[in-house]
């Protein structure tokens, strides 16, 4: 009845046979909508917009501009929106919103609480000093390590102002292992916060993991006994890592080479042996997510087991006619998976990734779809309930966006036309075959379609071969590559695993070639500009609209995808970058180009490159300044002269000269510059991005907030007693921020 009515509002305003009065317009729509909105509500597609709902609240608390806000406001905010919901039981309308409206303050109350549980000390300025603590993880590179360590004491702070962990790499060739306590002599700086604003901040994410200090080991290191017992769950913990590093190097061993070290990662997910090279080479093919243990392994890795199981049970007409083996092969993959996350290291990527995977597999044991949006949605639910800050990151915003878009489009892509390619066997074979490019050809593309606005919003890179190198390789790894990883597995307690790691080397090897054929092609990455938050915003909506609704309501996603298209293609650029230090800037110059001043860290220069759309090296962006050992000077492409003055004897002549003056000391009283970037500034501030527009600079900072953030220690907090303060050189900030950075490219996506 209700489209009976959206079509007798249609076929009005046709016979109007002129444009119709605004209130028929407004008719017609309406009754379209309630068209839609019944049928989405007779197929039970609005519970997933609860789930976009409790996201809503998340972002809504990561976007406060005042103080924190109290614990039991939101939860019992929620308990009365729930309390009006038997009220509503003839206002449809009503109800659904006042449901939409809890679901987002639970959202927002889970944020808060998750902020409270694990705030921590974070250690306010950059200290050397002697170090204690027991090592809970290990990650072997190709020169040294990187360890998680719980401290025990760092110098003279007190407990109260101790971080929990620090996250620390050392060079030489000791043998250490996860569970060993050590005393050594550590540089300990905060964790990096973002070299550019908008732009990524590994400070808030060491918060969450308890992380409030990075930076690296000096000298020997001595193995001592814990001064006391180390609780149960570290000892589990640091044995499974200490496993982990193990197996790594018997898989290494098998095969030696890069192909040894991404083999090893794939089973392991110890990524620290993998050179940069291959690691350019599998980002250029689109392809690094392969390495990372997520979506892809904990699927591949429940279909391997729950095939096994399953063909094995079938071998036995007993219990294949008397039993429910589908069942119980569900079972055994759950547990499978959950042994695998666990033996992984619950990295966060794959413990999202299992969480999906369980609820699919348990669909299965309630005799239920496994692949659909409410389940998905479940899976969101409990994900972000979890760890609601995972919404503000890559990995949780590409992994979910890949299987909303994938679930939507399930029924286009699963090949069943190509199947009927013929009678016979020769037939099938070509249906089959057909089948398996169709839809690993299309899986790829739709993945890449869901997951690209999240990907060139964060890493600002475009791979337009991914689709060949996923095509390419996909198969090699689901039919090759996994299924001896989880062989390899099950005969390693055996000691008859290392042909098994052999052969999966041949295989990934393969996955190599093809990747270094691809990453030859001209223009296998594409650099572009970073585009703002309201960009990705639109982009996001417009994907919801399109795989959420099951009605014609989709195809208003037109209207959010095209304004947001519009608005990543023409982004606010900055012309003037300047580091949180104020030791080195990079200034758009005459050519159009930015060029670099003083001496930033190339870690951080690369990052303002690359949000400029700019792909050159950091070696290459220093060519037009004129530089002495006072200081640099560069004319900006408007004309205006800018000044970096690295000493305090050239603040006077750069105050009478200079429009735009860039120092890390205090600038004198009355300095004549235009804009003045100077220590007290940065401190306020942090990295610095100008515009330069023709009315004046348009500063930007990357602590533009009046809200006191738990993971960013603000100039304005007290000094933590530290033992020594360490002036840190150029060239070893440039190393440990490197150090502290993420993993670049898209290493968590599916």
């Amino acid at each position: 009845m209700a489209q009976g009515a959206a079509g007798k509002g249609t076929l009005a305003i046709r016979a109007a046979g002129r444009l119709p009065p605004l209130g028929l317009w407004v008719s017609a729509t309406r009754g379209w909508l309630a068209a839609e909105l019944a049928q989405e509500a007779g197929q039970r597609r609005l519970f997933p917009w609860l789930a976009v709902a409790f996201g809503g609240g998340i972002l809504a608390y990561f976007s406060l501009t005042g103080g924190e806000p109290a614990l039991w406001a939101a939860p019992i905010a929620a308990a009365l929106c729930l309390a009006l919901t038997p009220l509503l039981g003839a206002r449809p309308a009503g109800l659904a919103l006042v449901l939409a409206l809890a679901a987002a303050l639970l959202g927002f109350g889970a944020a808060a609480w998750r902020v409270a549980r694990v705030s921590g000390p974070i250690l306010a300025r950059t200290s050397i000093a002697p170090l204690t603590g027991l090592i809970e993880a290990l990650d072997e590179r190709e020169e040294g390590a990187r360890l998680i360590v719980r401290l025990a004491s760092f110098g003279s702070l007190p407990p109260e102002a101790r971080p929990l962990r620090v996250r620390v790499t050392y060079r030489t060739q000791q043998a250490l292992k996860p569970g060993d306590f050590i005393a050594a002599k550590a540089r300990l700086l905060p964790p990096p916060e973002p070299a550019r604003p908008g732009g990524y901040d590994f400070g808030r994410d060491a918060f969450f993991r308890g992380i409030g200090a990075v930076g690296s080991l000096l000298g020997a290191i001595e193995v001592r006994p814990a001064p006391e017992p180390v609780p149960p769950a570290l000892r589990l913990s640091a044995a499974i890592d200490g496993a982990r590093n193990a197996l790594t190097r018997r898989i290494t061993d098998a095969n030696g080479g890069q192909a040894g070290a991404v083999a090893a990662a794939l089973v392991t997910g110890k990524r620290g042996l993998i050179a940069p090279e291959t690691n350019d080479v599998l980002r250029a093919a689109g392809i690094y997510h392969v390495v990372s243990i997520s979506g892809l392994h904990m699927v591949l890795a429940a279909g391997v087991v729950f095939w096994l199981v399953r063909s094995a049970l079938a071998l036995v007409p007993h219990l294949a006619l008397l039993w429910p083996i589908k069942k119980i092969a569900a079972g055994f993959a759950m547990t499978g998976v959950t042994a695998y996350c666990a033996f992984s290291g619950w990295d966060v990527a794959a413990e999202r990734a299992l969480i999906m995977t369980l609820i699919m597999l348990g669909a299965i044991l309630v005799d239920r779809p496994a692949l659909n949006m409410r389940n998905l949605a479940l899976a969101a639910f409990v994900a972000l309930a979890r760890e609601p800050e995972a919404l503000l990151g890559p990995s949780f915003q590409m992994s979910f966006g890949a299987v909303a878009g994938l679930t939507a489009c399930a029924r286009f892509i699963d090949g069943r036309l190509l199947r009927r390619a013929g009678d016979g066997l020769a037939g099938r074979a070509i249906g089959l075959a057909s089948t398996a490019v169709f839809g690993t050809l299309l899986t790829t593309l739709v993945a890449q379609i869901a997951t690209a606005p999240f990907a060139t919003f964060h890493f600002q890179t475009i791979q337009p071969f991914g689709l060949v190198g996923n095509a390419l390789t996909l198969p090699l790894v689901s039919l090759a590559v996994m299924p001896a990883a989880v062989l390899g597995i099950l005969a390693y307690p055996f000691a008859l695993d290392q042909p098994v790691w052999w052969l999966m080397g041949q295989a990934v090897r393969g996955m190599l070639a093809i990747s270094g054929w691809i990453g030859g092609f001209g223009q296998a990455t594409i650099v572009v500009p970073a585009f703002g938050v309201g960009g990705l915003a639109l982009l996001t909506l417009g994907l919801l609209v399109a795989v959420l609704p099951v009605s014609r309501l989709r195809r208003i996603a037109i209207v959010p995808v095209a304004l947001g298209l519009l608005t990543a293609a023409a982004p606010e650029r900055h012309d003037i970058f300047i580091d949180r230090e104020g030791r080195g800037a990079a200034v758009r110059g005459g050519s159009g180009r930015l060029i670099a001043l003083g001496r930033p860290s190339s870690f951080v220069l690369e990052q303002w490159l690359k949000a400029d759309g700019d792909a050159r090296r950091a070696s290459e962006a220093g060519e037009g300044a004129t530089c002495d050992r006072l200081g640099c000077t560069l004319r900006a492409f408007d004309g205006r002269q800018v000044a970096l003055a690295r000493d305090k004897r050239a603040l006077p002549e750069d105050c009478a000269r200079a429009d735009i003056l860039i120092t890390p000391h205090s600038a004198p009283a009355g300095c004549a510059a235009g804009l003045v970037i100077d220590r007290a500034a940065l401190a306020r501030s942090g990295a610095v991005a100008i515009r330069l527009d023709a009315s004046g600079p348009v500063v930007s900072g990357a602590r533009e907030t009046a809200r006191s953030l738990p993971w960013r220690p603000l100039a304005s907090r007290p000094a933590q007693p530290s033992p020594a303060v360490l002036r840190q050189r150029p060239d070893e900030a440039a190393s440990e921020e490197a150090d502290a950075a993420p993993e670049s490219g898209a290493e968590s996506l599916q």
